[in-house]
């Protein structure tokens, strides 16, 4: 039990098993009945399974008994063999003096082995010399496949024998091959010297004898082959290997395409030689890409890729060739031309994107010729030379201008009669042209130019006021020169309003036409300025008649008005030779400068009225003037609503007030009608009724620090540009002789 715990445990198990099945089978009386036959089968079973249990170990009893044999016959064979091994051992110690004889042997067999080499290639050796000489004369006959066989033939035999030498560590000897062999340096580089040339020549030589270029490539090929094969072995590496010839053959060919065609030193920058350049370039690039493709392809493995290599070395010569011209200090056409070459003609159908090269040949993987900040460079160098050109375009052309001012005719006029030039129809087309030029390269170019076009146009009105500036000093000087002063300055301004309405058709954008801020505010200070010379020109004419007012002379009845409306009607004449913008313009601002000076010289002549007859004199006076010159200028077309006459009538009316006390209520409505009236402008017109005593002056400048005025935006000045002089200050000492 204490060796078989499990057995135990296995038979209690089989107990409970037992018991637990028989007390299911036999729970009730009748089941008893059939006990004998449950005790037979039970019986039959266990003796079956007893009977299955003798056999089974029975035979492993038999396994173990054959290995047992086994194992004790392996014993004795290792027995056998251990005595077998000391014996054989026993036996080479005794025989190991004997061995040592065999060294020599073994010596000698190797330098036996290294003299039968040596014999086998001595016939060689000896004709090493004589190969060479062959081999030269085979080189000279241009026999290039036979010349170059001998030589592979040649460099084998003497990179066997110093691989051979390497290996037996006889580096000293390597010297004396070398040597032997130095003729080999020289045969390389002739044979290498004519493959170069011939490859130089490639793109000749495929149209009229190929055979030569294909042999040279068959030739690189095989120095190829071996210089891979070496590589891989990495054992030992012959003098002057890898040759590296493929490499040698693109190179060549890069430097033969860049030669011929891409030397900086030889371009002619001018415009026309520029133009001759690029188009010769133009010529030969389709046409050798052409050869390349439908010739060279054929003469040359396909892993070359010879016309991609071609096509990217055309590409980036060039673009190095273009950036090299670039250096030079080009004039505007040259770098507009190159600019169009670039962007324009490089692409198309006429050059890269030919229909013999497509789709073949394709540079669009090779990046643009002029990178985006070279073609933004050379865009602004071409505006700065466009505007140098255009500067000087324009500075002659108004010192033109400035001269036809002095001629002694009138300037010419349009179909409907306005005085014009030639002026905004020469600046505006030099702009428009240059624009337009700019346009057929890229919409960067368009838009700078433009962009030139305004500053250059700018500046020019900024010219164009000082020249009208002194014109009208040389005027003032003899107002017979020019003769024809009014007439040109009528000119400039109808000329304004035409570079005006010009000035948005330059704009590239169709839909954008918009006159910028800046330019705007440089045509409207033109037209102030013409019209500003002009209403001086009206003034001079209009001062002496206004010294005359107010007098006693002119209170009864003279002819001064009148004459100032025939001043004012012939200068409407001359206005009417201008567009209707202007002319409104100018009608208007004479209507202001006449109601000015008028109230002008009513101030500071400072008439007194000495009686209420005068006083109605003087109101009638009034009313005849503004009457007459209100029905002037509205026959001239100028509303009554926008004349400043209207102040004239209510200081009439201020002035024919018949009693003073009511001043204040008059002058407060004055103040508020026309807000730039000040304090010496009311005391003036007070001074001039002559009834005016100090308690109500006081009363009224009283009322008017007490209702002050802000003058609308709207507001057209009147009274502020009347100057009042100061009263003289009365002198207090008794007048009388000096001592």
């Amino acid at each position: 039990d204490e060796e078989w715990p499990e057995a135990e445990k296995a038979e209690k198990l089989a107990r409970g098993a037992a018991l637990k099945w028989a007390s299911g089978v036999f729970y009730r009386p009748e089941k008893l009945e059939g006990l004998g036959q449950y005790r037979n089968r039970e019986t039959q079973r266990n003796s079956s399974i007893q009977s299955r249990l003798k056999s089974t170990v029975q035979s492993y009893l038999e396994g173990v008994s054959a290995g047992l044999e086994q194992l004790r016959s392996a014993a004795q064979d290792v027995q056998s063999v251990c005595q077998d091994l000391g014996a054989a051992r026993w036996a080479l110690l005794d025989s190991a003096d004997r061995f040592q004889g065999l060294q020599q042997m073994r010596a000698l067999m190797a330098e036996h082995v290294q003299l039968a080499s040596v014999v086998q290639v001595l016939p060689q050796l000896f004709s090493v010399h004589e190969v060479f000489s062959h081999t030269l004369q085979l080189l000279h006959g241009q026999h290039l496949l036979e010349a170059h066989a001998e030589l592979m033939m040649m460099e084998h035999l003497r990179d066997d024998i110093l691989s051979q030498l390497h290996l037996r560590g006889l580096s000293s000897a390597q010297t004396t091959v070398l040597s032997y062999f130095s003729g080999l340096q020289e045969l390389n580089e002739s044979l290498a010297k004519q493959l170069w040339d011939i490859v130089g020549s490639s793109l000749r030589l495929v149209r009229e004898d190929p055979v030569l270029f294909v042999t040279a490539v068959r030739i690189i090929e095989r120095e190829e082959k071996i210089d891979d094969t070496l590589l891989l072995e990495a054992t030992f590496l012959p003098p002057g290997r890898p040759k590296g010839w493929k490499q040698k053959f693109y190179q060549v060919l890069r430097e033969a395409i860049t030669g011929a065609h891409f030397d900086a030193t030889r371009v002619d920058a001018e415009g026309p030689g520029l133009a001759r350049h690029l188009a010769a370039l133009q010529k030969d690039i389709v046409s050798e890409l052409r050869v390349v493709k439908d010739l060279m392809v054929q003469c040359v493995p396909a892993h070359y890729n010879i016309l991609s290599i071609c096509t990217a070395t055309y590409h980036q010569a060039l673009a190095s060739h273009l950036q090299d011209i670039l250096r030079e200090d080009l004039d505007k056409q040259a770098l507009f031309l190159l600019l169009e070459w670039a962007l324009r003609v490089y692409h198309s159908p006429a050059m890269m994107g030919h229909p013999d090269l497509l789709p073949e040949v394709d540079v669009s993987a090779l990046g643009p010729l002029m990178s985006p900040e070279l073609v933004d460079q050379t865009e602004r160098k071409y505006v700065v030379k466009v505007k140098a050109s255009v500067l000087e375009w324009m500075q002659r052309t108004l010192e033109v201008e400035f001269k036809e001012w002095f001629r002694e005719e009138e300037p010419e006029t349009d179909h409907q009669g306005f005085f014009q030039s030639a002026l905004p129809v020469i600046v505006m087309q030099m702009l428009n042209e240059n624009i337009q030029v700019a346009s057929l390269i890229t919409d960067s170019l368009q838009q700078k130019v433009y962009n030139m076009a305004l500053e250059e146009l700018e500046a020019f009105l900024g010219r164009l006021r000082e020249a009208l500036v002194e014109c009208g000093k040389e005027h003032q000087k003899d107002r017979t020169v020019p003769k024809y002063y009014i007439p040109y300055l009528l000119a400039m301004l109808n000329n304004n309003l035409a570079l005006c309405s010009s000035v948005s058709s330059l704009h590239p954008d169709a839909a954008c036409r918009e006159v910028p801020a800046s330019l705007q505010a440089a045509l409207d200070r033109t037209q102030k300025k013409a019209c500003q010379l002009l209403l001086e020109e009206l003034l001079l004419d209009l001062q002496p008649l206004c010294l005359q007012l107010p007098s006693r002379k002119w209170l009864s009845g003279s002819q001064l008005v009148s004459s100032m409306c025939e001043v004012i009607d012939k200068y409407a004449k001359d206005f009417s030779r201008v567009r209707k913008p202007v002319f409104m313009l100018l009608l208007t601002e004479s209507e202001l400068l006449v109601a000015s000076q008028y109230l002008r010289a009513l101030m500071q002549n400072k008439m007194v009225c000495k009686s209420e007859e005068e006083r109605g004199q003087l109101c009638n006076r009034l009313l005849q003037d503004a009457t007459q010159l209100q029905e002037l200028f509205r026959g001239l077309g100028l509303d009554g609503s926008q004349q400043s006459l209207e102040a004239v009538f209510a200081l009439q009316e201020l002035i024919c007030l018949k009693d003073p006390a009511l001043l204040s209520l008059e002058v407060l409505g004055f103040i508020t009608k026309y807000p730039d009236v000040s304090d010496e402008h009311i005391s003036t017109l007070l001074d001039l009724r002559g009834d005016v005593s100090k308690e109500v002056r006081h009363m009224v400048l009283e009322m008017m620090a007490q209702h002050p005025q802000v003058l609308p935006e709207s507001y057209r000045p009147i009274f502020s540009t009347i100057l009042i002089p100061a009263p003289e200050l009365p002198f207090c000492l008794r007048k009388g002789k000096c001592a």
